[in-house]
């Protein structure tokens, strides 16, 4: 047994069809590693985090059944505190971005294989004042095309919903103007999207930026200045092992660990997938601050 007691939580309402089947193929083998295993549905957001918050502190593992939203929510609510139990996050959602930076299998089967074998390594957190975030931080693009993904078009065409609000929000992106204090360096000019990145994934596509790693201790800060053709090549050879970030004309990227983001404008948060704030905004990094299983490179 690897752990003595465990919580695994799952929504029984949104987006679990088929829930006996997706909880038969992970239970008997969750329970094969946790000595004393606790299985709870819950109905609403607000059961979650009261759930969250009640065994923080009283199991070595937590195991959640969701996606990135529900995973957002658990770590603002075990984030503040000083003992944090080990994570594990089984794809429920219709992106589970930061599973994939983790190596996590994106079959249900296989994924509680991968937790049963995984090992434990130390993920960074990204702060801002009252919130916390583990994927991504972002304005402009990508806060609009969250806002203006359709409901019912998620509920039936998931990742594609995500795709059809970027082709419609591209077409009405201007850029706007912002300045950016990042450690002890100062950046300003006009942009159609600013991210700070802490994964590589977002709405399941990975970036081209080989220097993001959630355990690092530093943020990527990428600046995207408009939304041509030119950009996105652009950012299409960032993963090529000779490109200089200095020699970058339609991107600006760089790293650091503090970053505070404002524009004359308000412009509206995004924060894994959750639009609930407007800048500006101070963003630091709590280095290796929650325990997250990864996938072993063996399974």
């Amino acid at each position: 047994m690897k752990y003595v007691k465990g919580l695994f939580i799952y929504n029984g309402t949104a987006g679990n069809e088929n829930i006996e089947q997706k909880l038969s193929q992970a239970l008997p083998v969750l329970a094969k590693t946790i000595k004393k295993l606790t299985v709870i549905q819950t109905e609403s957001t607000e059961e979650a985090k009261t759930t969250f918050r009640e065994y923080a502190l009283k199991v070595d593992i937590m195991i959640i059944l969701g996606g990135d939203g529900t995973l957002h929510e658990c770590v603002n609510c075990i984030a503040p505190l000083n003992k944090r139990p080990v994570i594990a996050v089984l794809p429920g959602g219709t992106c589970n971005d930061f599973s994939r930076t983790l190596s996590m299998p994106q079959n249900l089967y296989q994924a509680a294989q991968a937790i049963a074998a995984g090992e434990v390594v130390d993920v960074d957190v990204g702060k801002t004042s009252d919130k916390y975030f583990l994927n991504f931080w972002g304005i402009g693009l990508v806060s609009e095309t969250s806002l203006n993904i359709d409901a019912e078009q998620k509920k039936s065409f998931g990742v594609l919903s995500y795709l059809m609000s970027t082709l419609r929000t591209v077409n009405q992106a201007a850029p706007f103007s912002y300045k950016i204090n990042a450690d002890h360096e100062q950046y300003e000019g006009e942009g159609v999207l600013i991210l700070i990145l802490n994964g590589r994934f977002i709405g399941t596509r990975e970036l081209p930026l080989p220097t993001v790693a959630p355990n690092d201790g530093k943020f990527d800060v990428l600046v995207i200045k408009n939304s041509t053709l030119a950009s996105f090549r652009e950012l299409l050879a960032m993963n090529k092992p000779d490109i200089n970030s200095q020699q970058l004309t339609e991107l600006t990227h760089f790293q650091a660990a503090s970053v505070k983001v404002s524009a004359p404008e308000e412009k509206a948060i995004d924060m894994d997938g959750e639009v609930d704030r407007t800048t500006p905004d101070d963003i630091t990094i709590l280095p290796k601050h929650i325990p997250m299983i990864k996938k072993s490179p063996e399974v």
